[in-house]
């Protein structure tokens, strides 16, 4: 993969970031601060085929070309002490007017009191520009998330050594605020390498937004919409670098768990997560 390296000063914007701003679609710079006057050097790349892509535009079932689900709670709620139980129920996933929906519901069904989906694609890479436009929902205990897992994870290869990129996670109780984190050997669960991004003057309930990454040897970019709001590298975390071979991509809507906390009486069922596309580049 070709990349190229850029200096620049950096640009300021409150909290703990600096921001060059452009698309996703083109080269663009940021740099950590500790100070507004600091000049760094960050790899980009430019990532231009698109090798997959679900508009959802065939209303109905997923396409079972693309995506599988995955079903009912996991080990210890999914290894998060999540509440629900994931089905490939019409009420819980369905695709209607161009948008997927994956709707939680409170209610009793396999012994769990909350149900909702979690959809897994069939194909996998290693490097490349993933994307999703969605809109997500509200509430206390609500904890959707658009991420990839390392495609070898299983009994041989098991969390976290085969890694985990979560382009985006959200608590249902911050609206304003989504998390980019990775996970590996040293650095997974609370320990993981996170930066967090915020919302001026509006939430990621009420519209749409660009979640996604770009992801090269030694690099992962993070971005929201037009921003790139952090860069992740082996200098960044304290053990192994586990993100070079094949991933897949996972949407889910969890309820409750040690991330988002549980619900409350204040959380309002059901609760949708809206997909208007997902797409996956490489150079």
């Amino acid at each position: 993969m070709k990349t190229k390296i850029f200096k620049q000063n950096p640009i300021c914007r409150k909290g703990d970031f600096v921001l060059g701003i452009l698309s996703l679609t083109t080269l663009v710079l940021f740099s950590v601060f500790s100070s507004c006057s600091t000049d760094e050097t960050q790899t980009v790349a430019e990532f231009t085929e698109l090798v997959m892509a679900d508009e959802f535009d065939t209303d109905g079932a997923l396409n079972s070309a693309i995506w599988d689900y995955e079903i009912g709670t996991g080990e210890n709620g999914w290894g998060n002490n999540e509440l629900q139980y994931y089905t490939n129920r019409s009420e819980n996933v369905t695709v209607q007017n161009g948008i997927l929906i994956i709707t939680a519901k409170k209610e009793s069904f396999e012994g769990a009191s909350y149900t909702s989906a979690r959809i897994v694609s069939k194909g996998e890479q290693t490097y490349g520009r993933y994307e999703a436009r969605i809109r997500l929902p509200y509430g206390q205990g609500i904890w959707p998330a658009f991420w990839l897992l390392g495609a070898d994870c299983g009994p041989a290869v098991v969390w976290p050594q085969c890694g985990e990129i979560d382009i985006m996670e959200y608590r249902g109780q911050e609206p304003t605020k989504i998390h980019g984190s990775v996970h590996g050997n040293g650095y997974s669960g609370v320990n993981a390498i996170t930066k967090s991004y915020s919302l001026l003057n509006d939430r990621f309930d009420t519209g749409f937004h660009v979640f996604g990454i770009e992801w090269g040897p030694e690099y992962i970019n993070f971005y929201v919409d037009d921003v790139l709001y952090n860069q992740i590298t082996p200098a960044d975390v304290p053990g192994e670098w586990v993100f070079d071979h094949p991933f897949k991509i996972i949407i889910n809507l969890a309820v409750g768990g040690s991330f988002a906390g549980n619900p409350n009486s204040e959380t309002v069922f059901p609760q949708s997560m809206l997909i208007d596309y997902v797409r996956v580049y490489k150079q």
